[in-house]
């Protein structure tokens, strides 16, 4: 299936950007993207034309709204003052990156996980984890699987969790099991909430802290006044802004800009 999107979209740049530890590149620039049981093959074939391969009205039904396309992030970028000339240049090297929409169970534990991990570490727990827990879906392509479902994870013994290198993360995973598996966190709730009621709700789980419940607010629920702040972002706010945090004053675009501005200082320029 051809697709066009007359906007920022460079897969490449989306896969490498951190908020997502699923995707996977193919030999021929298909990049593969799987939510839920739904998986997308997807290459970029020109500026705005791409190929997708995923089954009949899945673009729109899931897809769509995964890749944030009623969002016109050439407008987010063209709003950033020349006064903040670092920010400018983040963004333009960002261009193609967009706010994945993601299962908000499934962001919740791998940015869990993220806590003192790099990325290719997350990923890799992550699949082991979805390997061991998930449940089995075949594509034309590949055999793979889904991230595990919270019964299956509220289940899990610790020894069996702990051989997928969860490490010291593995209470703090069982907690959210726990929670949502019995009620006490309702993740669909959480969409009627205001954004300071979501991030105090995020982080009233057992190893939840700021940055955490920010990904989750940014990633799963599409807050994108919410810009979390880690080890790269606070480098950036201490060397470039003298300590002070800039993302707050772009209000509803703050989180788009966090995620230009943590390329670029994961990718240097």
């Amino acid at each position: 299936m051809r697709i066009t999107i007359q906007d920022d979209f460079d897969l490449r740049k989306i896969a490498d950007s951190g908020q997502c530890f699923r995707v996977r590149e193919w030999d021929d620039d298909t990049f593969r993207f799987i939510t839920g049981r739904d998986v997308l093959y997807l290459r970029q074939t020109g500026p705005d034309a791409l190929e997708a391969d995923c089954p009949d009205g899945a673009w729109e039904r899931v897809w769509a709204r995964y890749f944030d396309l009623g969002r016109d992030y050439a407008q987010v970028r063209a709003a950033i003052p020349p006064s903040d000339a670092w920010m400018r240049h983040a963004a333009e090297q960002g261009a193609g990156i967009r706010i994945l929409r993601q299962d908000a169970w499934e962001t919740l534990v791998t940015f869990i996980l993220s806590q003192r991990k790099r990325i290719p570490a997350i990923k890799s727990c992550v699949e082991r984890l979805s390997a061991r827990f998930g449940e089995r879906v075949e594509t034309a392509c590949e055999t793979l699987y889904a991230f595990p479902s919270v019964d299956a994870l509220a289940a899990a013994g610790e020894p069996e969790l702990d051989g997928c290198g969860l490490g010291y993360r593995m209470p703090f995973v069982r907690a959210a099991a726990e929670a949502v598996a019995s009620g006490a966190l309702d993740l669909a709730a959480l969409e009627r909430l205001p954004d300071e009621a979501l991030a105090e709700r995020l982080k009233a789980l057992y190893g939840v802290g700021d940055k955490v419940a920010s990904c989750v607010a940014l990633f799963a629920y599409g807050r994108t006044a919410a810009a979390p702040v880690d080890t790269w972002i606070r480098r950036l706010i201490d060397i470039e802004y003298r300590g002070e945090n800039p993302f707050p004053a772009y209000g509803g675009a703050a989180g788009i800009l966090q995620q230009y501005a943590f390329y670029r200082q994961l990718h240097g320029a």
